[in-house]
């Protein structure tokens, strides 16, 4: 009997009776109105289409950029390099990637970059308090339905230690965080960009969000 068990080839000794078949990439471009086909048709020569992912990315890049480096026109900098890259590195593009997980990848290491370069410059730099509210689009000093001026002293001052927290977060849970609570984008596409598993990105932002909940206690 144990040698029937040790000789099982299920158990790993042998060749194993149904070997799983390689799992086939994924193909992002099979929608012909996706961004990956979109690109794909980029890399044979479409300038429209490249004309048109910008149109649709350039804005959320900006924004997420400045999130990184709170200089509106590094952001902007920035930005044209990311749309650059992509159209030097457009014939390496693989439809086995989201085109907005490529996009983030080129930005998050174009920001990480920059950051070491000026990392020197960013002791001294400045938190803007007057840049405009993502969500709202409305500056402090807009509308005629303005907080009061203790109410927004508060506020900016809780923009300012939340942006301030944010930045001073390891590179990584950084980077997860402006792109989940900013950009929207799940623990999926956070993964892709950053190269992590699932499972690791959800650990990682909930360390990250757990230091900023301990950091920002006395804001709450």
């Amino acid at each position: 009997m144990a040698t029937l068990v040790l000789d099982n080839p299920a158990l790993g000794r042998g060749t194993a009776l149904n070997p799983p078949e390689p799992q086939r990439p994924v193909n992002y471009a099979q929608d012909e109105t996706s961004d990956a086909a979109v690109m794909l048709r980029v890399a044979a020569g479409d300038e429209a289409g490249f004309n048109f992912l910008v149109g649709k990315y350039h804005r959320a890049m900006i924004n997420f950029l400045f999130r990184m480096v709170h200089n509106q026109a590094v952001a902007e900098e920035l930005a044209q390099e990311v749309f650059l890259r992509v159209y030097r590195s457009r014939e390496s593009y693989r439809a086995e990637a989201k085109f907005t997980t490529w996009l983030y990848r080129i930005a998050t290491n174009l920001a990480v970059n920059h950051a070491r370069d000026t990392k020197h410059e960013r002791a001294a730099s400045t938190i803007y308090l007057d840049a405009p509210d993502e969500e709202s689009g409305t500056t402090p000093d807009v509308a005629d339905d303005a907080p009061s001026v203790e109410q927004r002293i508060v506020r900016d001052e809780r923009m300012a230690a939340i942006r301030a927290h944010v930045m001073a977060l390891p590179e990584r849970q950084r980077m997860a965080v402006l792109m989940h609570k900013y950009q929207g984008m799940d623990y999926r596409q956070i993964g892709d960009v950053l190269k992590l598993s699932e499972s690791a990105t959800k650990s990682l932002l909930f360390r990250a969000y757990q230091t900023l909940r301990d950091k920002l206690k006395d804001f709450v």
